[in-house]
C-alpha cells in the first residue's frame, strides 16, 4: 500500500494523518487514496496500450459516486450488476456505450432499463436470458449487442466462494450450449447481436496460469466459430487480479499482460477488462476505535465501534486483513489480541490472534488495510448499526464523499403498520 505510510510514527494516506480524520470526522470511516486509484488504474490500462482495451472498472468493488467518476474522467468504462449500479453510472454521466452489463439475474425491468439506456454490451449467462433480452429488445425496436459469458471450467485455485468459471459455479453457459447459440439462435434472433465471448474465472487469484488456460479456451473457441460463420468482434476477458493482504506475491499487471498479449496477437478482436480489486483494494483503509480492552484468563479482546456490517470479509471468507494502530510507540511488548466488533455474533471479528502493542488503550485508532474493496460495498445495517462515512484524500487534503447514516436513515423506508 504504496500511498499508505508512516511518517514521524504517524500512519499517513498521501499527505493526510489518518488520526486526525479519525478525530475530526468519527469512526468507522473508510479512507480512499486518489493517488492510488489513479495509480493502479493506470497501470493495467498501460501494460495492456499496445492493444488499446477497454478497461470497465467493476463498480460492485466499490460503488461510490466518487470513486466511479474519478476512474472515469481517467477514462474507464464500468462492468455493471444491477440495476442500481446502472442508476449510479448514469448519475455520474459515464458514456453509456462504455458500460458492460453482467449478473446472472438481469430482470426484465433491468433489462428494459439498460436498453434504453444504450449500453455497449449484455454478458448473457443463459439461453433463457438470451432470448428474454430478445423479446423486450423487439418491443422497444432495438438492436442490442451481447456477449456470451462462457463456463471454460478453469479452477482458479482462489475461495471457492470467489470462483466462478467450474462446472459447478451459477455463472456462464457451457462450450456445447456455446456453440449452439452463435451457429442456431444467432440466426433467428434478431433483435440481438451476439459478437462477443466474455470469461470472468473468478477473484484475487494470484498466478496467471488459470487466465492463460481460460484466455487460450476463448480465443479458439472464437476462431472455430468465426470460421463457421459467426462474426465475433470483441472478447472480454473479466478481472479478478489478486493483490496483497498478508504475504501474496501476486501477479503485477505488467506480469499478467505479458502473459495474455501474445494469445491475442494477430485475432484483430477488441479486448474488455473488468478490474475491480485490482485498482481498489489496496487503495482504501477502515479506521476503527477501540471502545474496551477486555483481558479473559485466556486472552485479550480489543472491542472496536467497527463490525462485520462494516467489513464482512473476515467472518464471510476467513479473510486476511492486516490491522495496525494508526501511532507507532517506541518499545513495549506485544500481545495476541482478537479484534472484534459489537454484532451480536460470535462471527463478528476482523481479526484473531493478532500480535498488537501491549500498551493499546480506550479510543486509541486502529487502521484496517486493504479495504478498498469489497469494504463498504458489503456491508449492512445488521443490528441496526449506522454504516460508516467514507473520505477521499487527494495529496494533503481530505474531503467527505459519503456522510455517515444517522438512525433516521435506518427507518426511513419503513412504515408502521396499524394492526
Amino acid at each position: 500500500m504504496r500511498d499508505f505510510q508512516f511518517k514521524k510514527n504517524r500512519l499517513l494516506c498521501e499527505g493526510v494523518d489518518l488520526e486526525k480524520i479519525a478525530r475530526k470526522e468519527g469512526t468507522p470511516v473508510f479512507v480512499y487514496s486518489r493517488k492510488s486509484l489513479l495509480g493502479r488504474f493506470n497501470e493495467i490500462k498501460d501494460a495492456f496500450k499496445e492493444i488499446d482495451p477497454l478497461v470497465c472498472y467493476s463498480m460492485k468493488a466499490n460503488s461510490n459516486l466518487s470513486i466511479c467518476r474519478l476512474l472515469v474522467k481517467a477514462g474507464a468504462g464500468l462492468d455493471i450488476v444491477s440495476g442500481g449500479e446502472l442508476f449510479r453510472a448514469k448519475k455520474i454521466r459515464v458514456s453509456l456505450n462504455k458500460i458492460v452489463y453482467a449478473s446472472v439475474g438481469k430482470t426484465d425491468d433491468e433489462i428494459r432499463d439498460a436498453l434504453g439506456s444504450g449500453i455497449l454490451f449484455f454478458n448473457v449467462e443463459s439461453v433463457a436470458e438470451l432470448k428474454r433480452i430478445n423479446i423486450i429488445a423487439k418491443s422497444l425496436n432495438r438492436k442490442q449487442k451481447v456477449a456470451i459469458r462462457i463456463n471454460p471450467d478453469v479452477d482458479a485455485k482462489t475461495h471457492h466462494y470467489i470462483t466462478t468459471a467450474t462446472k459447478q459455479n451459477k455463472f456462464g453457459i457451457d462450450i456445447k450450449t456455446t456453440n449452439n447459440i452463435f451457429l442456431s439462435y444467432a440466426k433467428k434472433l434478431k433483435n440481438v447481436d451476439i459478437c462477443a465471448i466474455h470469461m470472468h474465472i473468478g477473484s484475487q487469484i494470484e498466478t496467471v496460469n488459470p487466465f492463460v488456460q481460460a484466455v487460450k479456451k476463448s480465443v479458439a473457441l472464437i476462431d472455430d466459430l468465426n470460421s463457421k460463420g459467426a462474426c465475433i468482434t470483441h472478447l472480454n476477458i473479466g478481472g479478478g487480479l489478486g493483490i496483497i493482504y498478508k504475504d501474496e506475491k501476486p501477479q503485477t499487471a505488467g506480469q499478467y499482460a505479458k502473459a495474455i498479449l501474445p494469445i491475442l496477437k494477430n485475432k484483430g478482436l477488441k479486448l474488455i477488462l473488468e478490474p475491480g480489486r485490482f485498482i481498489a483494494g489496496n487503495s482504501g483503509v477502515l479506521l476503527t476505535k477501540i471502545i474496551y480492552v477486555k483481558d479473559t484468563h485466556v486472552k485479550r479482546f480489543y472491542i472496536i465501534d467497527a463490525a462485520m456490517n462494516d467489513l464482512l470479509r473476515p467472518s464471510f471468507y476467513k479473510a486476511y486483513h492486516e490491522i495496525i494502530p494508526v501511532k507507532k510507540t517506541k518499545g513495549g511488548k506485544k500481545k495476541s489480541a482478537d479484534i472484534v466488533g459489537a454484532v451480536c455474533e460470535s462471527g463478528d471479528f476482523l481479526a484473531k490472534q493478532r500480535l498488537l502493542p501491549d500498551n493499546l488503550k480506550q479510543n486509541d485508532i486502529l487502521a484496517v488495510m486493504s479495504t478498498g474493496a469489497y469494504g463498504f460495498s458489503m456491508s449492512s445495517n445488521y443490528n441496526s448499526r449506522k454504516r460508516a462515512a467514507e473520505v477521499l484524500v487527494n495529496g494533503k487534503k481530505y474531503q467527505l464523499i459519503r456522510i455517515r447514516e444517522s438512525y433516521g436513515d435506518l427507518i426511513r423506508n419503513e412504515i408502521v403498520a396499524n394492526v
